[in-house]
C-alpha cells in the first residue's frame, strides 16, 4: 500500500531513539522529510545524518521540550527548513512512575504541556497543509496505562489526559482537515529503553511482564511506529479521534 507520504514533512518530538526514531526511519523510508528533537545533541546529530543518507530532507536540534519558548521556536524553524509541516508526532515522555508531586509535575510538563505547546506551534502549518492537500495529522503516543491502574501513579492519569485531549482536538479541527489520533502501546522493548533496564536490574519484574502478555513478548519500536505512521498518512484519511491500542492483548478491556 502506498501511504502517500513522499515529499510530506513531519516533526517528531523525541525522535532519536526507541519509538520516535522508528517513526522517523519509517517516514524516511516512505520518502517523507523529517525534523527530530531530543535532549542529547550527539544523538540528534547522528539521527539527522543517518536520515539524510536515506535521501530525504532531515533536520534536528537538542531541545528541552518542557521549555515552551524553545520548543515553539524550534518547530517554527523546522517548518521553515522543511517547507511546512504536514504531520506532528508527540512521542517524548518523562516516564516518571511515582505518585509524588515531583513525578506528577515531571509527567505533566513533558507529556501534556509538551504536546500542547507543540500543537500550538505547529497548528498554523498543519492548517496550511490541510487547506492545500486536504489532510494533515497530529499523532500522540500515549500508553495502555491510560485505562488501567494498580496504584496511584501519576503516569497513567497523565497518559489518559492525552487521549482525552486528542479527542477534543480531533473534533475541533476536523473542519481544518487536521486529524488527531493516539497510539497506546503496551510494553515496548529496545536496547537502552526502560524495559531493557528492568530486564537487567529487576529480572523477575521483567519476566512477570512477559508472562502477562498472551503473545509472550514485548513490542518492538517498529511495531508501534507502523501504527503511528499509518494513522498520520493520507491512507488513513477518515480516521480521527481514535485511540489505537498496540499492546499484544496485554490489556483485558473491551474497546467498543
Amino acid at each position: 500500500m502506498d501511504l502517500g507520504l513522499k515529499g510530506r514533512n513531519a516533526v517528531i518530538l523525541g525522535g532519536t531513539r526507541g519509538i520516535g526514531r522508528a517513526i522517523a526511519d519509517t517516514l524516511a523510508g516512505e520518502g517523507g522529510n523529517v525534523a527530530v528533537c531530543a535532549r542529547n545533541a550527539d544523538q540528534v546529530a547522528s539521527a539527522v545524518a543517518e536520515l539524510k543518507a536515506r535521501g530525504v530532507k532531515a533536520t534536528g536540534a537538542s531541545v528541552d521540550i518542557t521549555d515552551a519558548a524553545a520548543l515553539k521556536s524550534w518547530i517554527g524553524g523546522a517548518a521553515s527548513e522543511l517547507g511546512g509541516i504536514d504531520m506532528l508526532f508527540s512521542n517524548a515522555g518523562a516516564m516518571a512512575q511515582g505518585g509524588d508531586v515531583a513525578s506528577w509535575e515531571q509527567n505533566f510538563r513533558l507529556d501534556v504541556l509538551g504536546a500542547v505547546n507543540a500543537f500550538e506551534a505547529a497548528r498554523p502549518f498543519l492548517e496550511a497543509s490541510g487547506e492545500k492537500s486536504g489532510d494533515a495529522a497530529f499523532v500522540i503516543i500515549s500508553s495502555v496505562s491510560a485505562a488501567q491502574a494498580d496504584n496511584a501513579s501519576s503516569y497513567g492519569p497523565i497518559k489518559a489526559a492525552l487521549v482525552h485531549m486528542a479527542k477534543g482536538l480531533a473534533r475541533q479541527y476536523a473542519s481544518k482537515k487536521i486529524r488527531v489520533n493516539v497510539v497506546s502501546p503496551g510494553t515496548v522493548y529496545f536496547k537502552g529503553g526502560v524495559w531493557n533496564m528492568i530486564e537487567q536490574n529487576m529480572p523477575k519484574r521483567y519476566q512477570d511482564a512477559l508472562t502477562r502478555n498472551p503473545t509472550g513478548r514485548m513490542a518492538t519500536p517498529q511495531e508501534i511506529a507502523n501504527a503511528a505512521v499509518f494513522l498520520a498518512s493520507p491512507a488513513s484519511s477518515f480516521t480521527t479521534g481514535s485511540n489505537l491500542l498496540v499492546d499484544g492483548a496485554i490489556s483485558n478491556r473491551v474497546n467498543f
